[in-house]
């Protein structure tokens, strides 16, 4: 008799298919045109960051510093304009901020070999501080007329689809396509899989790593180019917010593997419809701040446990730091 097994894309498809179903018929509110646009502007932003994480996490990496990159850039962006800067000049500006961030976070963790968890928690308190005190005059970066017609990004709509959710379609295309069909995405699953063989092998081991970091602020910084088209504003305060912590459930839960070398894109999306419809059904429940972050610590508890076992690492191929 033919035994069935199911992988934890499929488990974690089927639990957020359940928890839509059962928001859909006991929540008020829930299964409302407004309330799901919110969903999927919010859940645009969050699979985003996740992509950006994904990238990283592969290659047997974390970037805690993805949300500095979210606000930072993007928020340098408004106020250079709102300053009376042409719109394309403070893009490149916020772009080469953005790649000379991802720069030092793959310098660091590649060559100086610092831990990724504790380079990247060092360098984006160093990006959110700099952000804070030299370049935003306020913590809310406020629309300016210049910015007029950029609001589209994640207002706009193309063919009845929220651009926002278009935009979050295309990145996932793109990084589908760099980590499938490019000898730099077989690079960093060979990386992430096993970093001392893909060394022995001749692979460009800490170059493709600083490109992972470098490519994670990229599209950290395309996220938050998102998010404030979608608020006409850029609250840089979103820093100090556990919005990191939702990146890493979207995806652990997701499935891919904190070991390293597993998963792709299509784990991001799971991970991300399953987190975004449970964020929205608990604000629609109006369970308090404290209370959320206490069932997302309890859900990110369990699912790297889960991870632990069903991911184990390999001893063989473990260094120092990594997580």
């Amino acid at each position: 008799m033919k035994r069935f097994r199911f992988n934890q894309q499929e488990i974690v498809f089927a639990v957020f298919a359940l928890l839509f179903l059962v928001f859909s018929i006991f929540l008020n509110g829930f299964l409302t045109a407004e309330n799901m646009l919110t969903l999927l502007q919010n859940v645009a932003v969050l699979g985003i960051l996740g992509l950006a994480m994904a990238i990283v996490v592969i290659g047997r990496g974390i970037d805690i510093s993805l949300i500095a990159a979210l606000a930072v850039p993007p928020g340098l962006v408004l106020q250079m304009v709102q300053n009376g800067h042409s719109l394309p000049f403070s893009l490149l500006i916020a772009v080469l901020l953005t790649i000379a961030f991802g720069l030092v976070n793959g310098w660091l963790i590649a060559y100086a070999e610092v831990p990724s968890l504790f380079a990247t928690l060092a360098t984006g308190l160093l990006l959110a501080g700099l952000g804070q005190a030299a370049l935003f005059q306020l913590d809310v970066v406020q629309w300016s007329a210049g910015m007029n017609g950029f609001e589209r990004l994640g207002q706009g709509t193309i063919l009845g689809i929220p651009t926002s959710i278009v935009m979050f379609a295309m990145a996932c295309i793109v990084v589908a396509f760099l980590l499938r069909q490019t000898r730099w995405g077989a690079y960093i699953y060979a990386i992430g899989d096993n970093p001392y063989a893909a060394r022995v092998t001749g692979m460009p081991s800490r170059p493709i790593i600083v490109l992972q970091y470098v490519i994670a602020a990229l599209i950290g910084c395309f996220a938050g180019l998102v998010m404030a088209a979608s608020v006409n504003s850029m609250p840089t305060r979103v820093f100090n917010s556990t919005l990191i912590y939702d990146v890493i459930l979207v995806v652990v839960l997701g499935g891919i593997g904190l070991s390293g070398g597993r998963g792709g894109v299509l784990n991001v999306i799971i991970g991300t419809l399953l987190i975004g419809t449970m964020l929205n059904g608990m604000t629609i429940m109006d369970i308090s701040y404290a209370g959320q972050n206490l069932i997302k610590g309890v859900v990110l508890l369990l699912a790297v446990i889960t991870d632990s076992f069903l991911n184990p690492r390999n001893e063989e191929t473990a260094q120092q730091g990594d997580i």
